[in-house]
């Protein structure tokens, strides 16, 4: 084999996903078809649950100085994000060119192996793993792997060459976005109304602000190539009455509100992450955020499979527990898309939620949605609260007096069974895990009202930082649980 694993695409997901997998040992080849960086930014921010995986990994650092805000929107309408409780805040003025640039600073330095200029063709699949053809500028080179990973995005050519099903609805409208400098603009919150259309304004470093504009019932247009800034301009003072035409345009762009999933996010040794499996209206930068979060669920399975621990099985949960993350996606754009794109006719939906936003729990359930913090996954069941949920970042002392916190002690991409209690029964019972699976006992430092961790003796972390059992609260045995995520002990 050349490598483990073949991924297409070194957007987000893909070098997410790289950097995932070589955490965890598994050599990996990045196939990506351009042979730079476009420097294009198609998400703005990072929402608190990727703040949350980043900081998991310790790649907050790598993304330089940036702001964060408490305040988010559904639909244009405000949200007070602080409700939430976490110990982070959403990044505003992260580009998707800087968080691609610190994956791939990130995972070239454990080894990933990123080719640029190399196009994928198409691949078959085999009796242990698939041969991939790739088109670079010496000609064609043919690969062998495992596994072929997608994350080549909304047109993916993985996606049509493995047949998967991508049902949905075409785009009805469209929008244009540019990104221009030499223009001092008011910020405006995304999806304002404003006469016959809507408009956003966001302040982007170095200078730089991003329009957004838009005209209700305007159908998308056929497009072979970026819109023209003039377009753009013209459509701004149509709707605004103001004049940007004199602003230097750094990257202009169309895009609309198709809404597409597929049916399945594997099929043998192919498998989708990112917009590969799912395209929809780019609403709070929930699609970048739900693709890196794709691949934060889908390395370390993947991981495991491959080396040995745990059946193929395993796979098929990346499946069923993302499948299930993308589908309330699509449905939380949608209906974000009546709000914003919906014109006159839609103000009375608008009040109306106007109104329901005034209640505490309506906006805490919002900025849980459009954060990723309401994910729970199916682990099992029990009655704890924590379980089949991600941790929240908690600060610990652990037995040897080492000050530490849940979130770094998930720097290695490893399991955790934190101990709370210093049961040494209960260690005992993990050891045959002991190569897959960190062992820390630890004194949680505090544990502020209303915490899930509350009465909690014992947790066990997935290696993305989701809870597969705890004690007292889960119906299952920490050896069953054990076994399900991480697979047999290795018994001396």
């Amino acid at each position: 084999m050349d490598a483990s694993v073949v991924i297409v695409g070194a957007g987000p997901a893909g070098l997410m996903l790289a950097g995932e997998l070589r955490l965890a040992g598994i050599d990996v080849v990045v196939l990506e078809r351009h042979r730079e960086r476009t420097g294009e930014s198609r998400g703005i921010g990072l929402t608190i649950g990727t703040m949350e995986v980043f900081d998991q990994r310790g790649l907050l650092r790598r993304l330089g100085p940036y702001e964060t805000g408490g305040m988010g929107h559904f639909g244009g309408l405000p949200l007070d994000m602080g409700v939430l409780g976490s110990a982070h805040e959403a990044a505003r003025t992260v580009p998707q060119s800087v968080t691609e640039q610190a994956l791939e600073s990130w995972a070239g330095e454990l080894g990933a192996d990123i080719r640029r200029g190399h196009e994928f063709l198409s691949y078959r699949e085999t009796a242990d793993g698939v041969t991939v053809t790739v088109r670079h500028e010496d000609g064609e080179t043919r690969l062998s792997a495992r596994y072929l990973v997608g994350c080549d995005g909304g047109r993916s050519l993985v996606r049509k060459a493995a047949g998967f099903d991508f049902p949905g609805t075409a785009a009805t409208t469209e929008m244009l976005l540019a990104d221009v400098r030499g223009v001092d603009l008011e910020p405006r919150m995304t999806g304002q109304q404003v006469g016959g259309g809507f408009v956003m304004v966001a302040k982007l470093a170095g200078g730089i602000h991003r329009i957004i504009v838009g005209e209700h019932g305007i159908p998308p247009q056929r497009r072979t190539g970026p819109p023209a800034f003039a377009e753009v301009a013209d459509l701004w003072k149509r709707l605004t009455g103001g004049d940007v035409s004199h602003a230097e345009p750094v990257w202009v762009s169309a895009f609309g509100n198709a809404t597409r999933q597929v049916t399945e996010y594997r099929r043998g040794r192919v498998l989708l992450a990112g917009d590969s499996a799912h395209v929809h209206l780019p609403a709070g930068g929930q699609g970048m955020n739900t693709s890196v979060q794709d691949s934060h669920n889908l390395g370390w399975k993947l991981a495991a499979v491959l080396r040995g621990d745990a059946p193929g099985e395993l796979l098929d949960t990346y499946h069923s527990e993302r499948h299930e993350v993308g589908r309330a996606l699509l449905a939380n754009t949608r209906a974000q898309s009546l709000l914003v794109l919906g014109g006159e006719e839609a103000q009375p939906l608008r009040d109306v939620l106007s109104e329901l936003l005034r209640y505490p729990e309506v906006v805490r359930h919002l900025a849980a949605r459009v954060s990723g913090l309401d994910i729970r996954y199916d682990v099992g069941g029990g009655p704890s609260p924590l379980l089949g949920r991600r941790l929240p970042h908690l600060p610990v002392t652990t037995a040897d007096g080492r000050r530490t916190s849940s979130t770094a002690l998930l720097r290695a991409g490893r399991g955790v069974l934190l101990d709370l209690d210093d049961n040494a029964v209960l260690r005992r019972r993990a050891q045959p895990w002991r190569d897959r699976v960190d062992l820390v006992t630890a004194t949680p430092d505090t544990l502020p009202e209303g915490s899930p961790l509350t009465g909690t003796t014992a947790v066990l972390l997935r290696p993305d930082g989701y809870a597969a059992w705890a004690a007292p609260g889960s119906h299952r045995t920490l050896d069953s649980a054990l076994e399900r995520w991480f697979g047999p002990g290795r018994h001396r």
